[in-house]
């Protein structure tokens, strides 16, 4: 095994026997014998229909009616490098992600310093070229600072390797300002991811509004202050023209703004994270930090018309929103904690159990993890992420979807264990996680 978690099984292989998972591919739902040399897929065939394997082919592995998906994409991670890395790094965080059975991901900029200049930016690069076990994309601010004042260098940005511009976690009051990002974003053909609350509306809010705040005595966080910004946002895009992308969306009430926007035809997508799929606010319980984020766990009311949003296709795609916290932050009061919970390996879990009850169809959650987040991204578009070709990256994930396992500390491949689903148990996990052609992850070494 290499510094970055490559097995050393080698880079010339036939994958047999396994049944294919992509809808976009025209052998869906078939057993196939997939062939990777280098980085690339050079074959995709019935199994048993394929031409004899050479020598140059490699190594042969007859996967049983395993499934093989395409690489799984999460547009939404913080992996805290530059200047945070006692909660994770990019190491660290993309061991997480392929554990979790992710290619590739893009990465928030609030770090420290600010990824706000193309010199963050190229060291960002620089870093994940080197310790990286996945492609890991940097998302650049809106803001210099993320202090909502004046832009960042967006053009820089782009430039460096930024594939999306987003001051997460500090929404962008000033409309003005947000009107010029996408302007500017438009030029360089990448998207704003918005952060959307009102922060005057927040104010200390630390949980949803609502009865369980009351019963806690905690202040709380209203759906409005995410429905206004949603709805401004909206407004902007259609002022604009230009690209808008609302992360971690939380409420029904935001949920139908997205759908008549879609309904006009507006550049506007969004996604939601798996913990807002499965969690409310009833989670937080006697004080719980691990679910503490923002924005806040919602009612049940909400969670079912977010489930509803993703099988009906309203909401575009799943995001993690993987937010590390040292162990230390996050054993205090409520209201002191920080906001955020990790994400990367309990995101299969949590998502596939929705096919599991037949909330969403299989098809919908390959295409919520792999096709639908390439495409918000050009840059990700560009390089064919997110599907199953020939000539394409061999970015896959293999996948057992009989086995039960655990998520828990002796697995966890992240630097920090803020989850509250550390303990819980799901049916399918991730067998082989397969980057460019190398296995980044395999179940069987844990690595």
């Amino acid at each position: 095994m290499d510094a970055n978690g490559c097995s050393g099984l080698g880079r010339n292989m036939i994958l047999t026997g396994a049944i294919l998972k992509d809808p976009q591919h025209a052998l869906h739902n078939r057993p196939v014998d997939l062939h990777m040399e280098g980085e690339v897929i050079t074959s995709i065939q019935p199994t048993g229909e394929g031409a004899a394997q050479s020598e140059k082919s490699g190594r042969s592995v007859d996967l049983g009616g395993l499934w093989i998906f395409p690489g799984l994409i999460d547009i939404h991670v913080h992996f805290r490098e530059p200047g945070l890395e006692h909660k994770e790094t990019i190491r660290s965080g993309s061991r997480a992600a392929v554990a979790g059975g992710f290619t590739s991901v893009a990465c928030m900029a609030n770090t420290q310093p600010v990824n706000d200049s193309a010199f963050v930016c190229e060291s960002i690069v620089q870093s994940a070229k080197k310790d990286a076990a996945c492609r890991v994309f940097p998302i650049g601010a809106v803001t210099r600072g993320l202090r909502g004042l004046e832009l960042a260098d967006i053009g820089g940005l782009a430039e460096a390797g930024a594939v999306a511009i987003s001051d997460d976690g500090m929404p962008v009051m000033n409309s003005f300002l947000m009107r010029q990002a996408l302007e500017y974003a438009g030029h360089f053909s990448i998207p704003v991811v918005s952060h959307a609350e009102d922060a005057h509306l927040v104010g200390k809010g630390c949980m949803n509004e609502g009865k369980q705040s009351e019963l806690l005595g905690l202040h709380g966080n209203p759906t409005a202050a995410e429905e206004i910004m949603v709805a401004r946002d909206i407004a902007l895009a259609r002022l604009t023209r230009s690209r808008v992308h609302i992360a971690h969306l939380t409420s029904a009430l935001a949920l139908r703004h997205i759908v008549r926007a879609k309904e006009e035809g507006l550049a506007v997508t969004c996604e939601v994270s798996p913990h807002h799929l499965s969690l409310s606010d009833e989670d937080v319980g006697n004080y719980n930090t691990h679910c503490k984020m923002a924005p806040p766990l919602r009612t049940a009311q909400d969670v079912e018309a977010l489930q509803e949003g993703v099988a009906k296709g309203w909401i575009d795609c799943f995001a993690t929103d993987h937010a590390p916290h040292h162990s230390e932050e996050k054993n205090v009061e409520f209201e002191n904690a920080p906001f955020g919970i990790t994400g990367l390996q309990s995101a299969v879990g949590i998502t596939m159990e929705l096919v599991q009850k037949n909330v969403i169809t299989l098809d919908r959650w390959i295409e919520a993890w792999t096709s639908r987040p390439a495409s918000l991204f050009p840059a990700l578009a560009k390089k064919s992420l997110g599907r199953l070709a020939v000539g394409g990256p061999a970015d896959l994930m293999v996948f057992d979807p009989q086995t039960n396992w655990e998520y828990n500390l002796k697995n966890n491949a992240s630097k920090s264990a803020n989850s509250p689903f550390l303990g819980r148990s799901w049916k399918g996990q991730v067998v082989w996680t397969v980057v460019a052609g190398v296995i980044r992850y395999d179940r069987a070494k844990r690595i």
